[in-house]
């Protein structure tokens, strides 16, 4: 655990539950990094990955065919590249396996409001090899008008586009402070509470529990599992209520069919016994019990 954080890493236990098909047709764009859209998204299968080394255990195929791995920094160090490196080399070798050949690779990383443009360097040259690396500063990005226009599209849609949802996610982000990041989760989750698309709100509620692993509280984290629970639990509520309604459907039908069947069936043998049909035809023609036609006879 982070001594730092007040909630354990819990981002690989996570991520191989979340943020899978929901990436699907979503870009970086939003970061201001020009790649290809997300296609799919899968499990790194990295052997040997410590716990708190990859934020975000997910590899992204893109619409080029190309696959990107994704992480993000609070702080910049050349030194610490060298993980990337290894990123690279055990996901190529995964991916020889499965595909038969080595597809083009990249690697994104987000830096929060902590780092500017001007302190990293997004190439790393060792002469015979050079390493790119794809670079979003979400120092970049206005905190301000971004939640105005975040809390502006909920209130008169009620509904967020793509661009959106991947911005709410890392809003948290773009503040500096801890305290502020912390504030800015809060009222990220409030917002959400308002907004009734609920593919959406899971996806943006998974995404803050992820990118803002290292600030968020644990009160905050407890409050985002409660409402996927929540969510999980109205879905099988409703799963269940529905089967219930076809079932008894179903029921009722096959009593009011019998029903009706059963009045045809005594009404025609009611008519054969009146035209003088004698009243072991009239049970083998109807099917009903000798018994029960001579019931009817009776009553004539």
């Amino acid at each position: 655990m982070d001594r730092k954080n007040p909630i354990a890493y819990q981002n690989k236990d996570i991520m191989s539950k979340v943020l899978t098909e929901e990436f699907r047709g979503k870009s970086f764009e939003a970061y201001g990094v020009s790649l290809p859209k997300i296609v799919d998204s899968k499990p790194t299968e990295l052997a040997a990955v410590e716990a708190n080394e990859l934020r975000l255990d997910r590899l992204f195929e893109l619409e080029d065919k190309s696959y990107l791995i994704v992480d993000y920094e609070s702080d910049y160090n050349e030194g610490k590249k060298y993980k990337y490196l290894g990123y690279i080399a055990r996901l190529a070798k995964t991916l020889y396996n499965k595909l038969g050949y080595y597809p083009k690779m990249r690697v994104l990383i987000i830096y929060t409001a902590d780092v500017k443009r001007s302190q990293t360097k997004s190439d790393l040259d060792m002469g015979g090899f050079t390493m790119h690396v794809e670079e979003a500063f979400l120092s970049e990005i206005d905190s301000e008008e971004l939640w105005n226009r975040l809390s502006c599209n909920v209130k008169s849609n009620d509904k967020l586009d793509d661009r959106d949802l991947m911005e709410l996610i890392i809003y948290p982000l773009t503040f500096k402070k801890r305290e502020d990041k912390q504030d800015a989760i809060q009222r990220a989750i409030e917002l959400l509470d308002q907004l009734n698309d609920e593919i959406q709100r899971i996806f943006a509620l998974k995404g803050l529990l992820v990118f803002c692993d290292k600030v968020i509280l644990r009160a905050d984290a407890e409050r985002i599992r409660r409402r996927l629970m929540l969510t999980q639990v109205e879905q099988i509520i409703e799963e269940e209520k529905e089967a219930l309604i076809a079932e008894t459907t179903k029921k009722v039908t096959e009593r009011v069919t019998e029903s009706v069947t059963l009045k045809v069936t005594d009404d025609i043998a009611r008519k054969l016994l009146k035209a003088g049909t004698d009243p072991e035809v009239v049970a083998e023609s109807t099917g009903l019990k000798l018994e029960d036609v001579m019931k009817l006879k009776d009553k004539k």
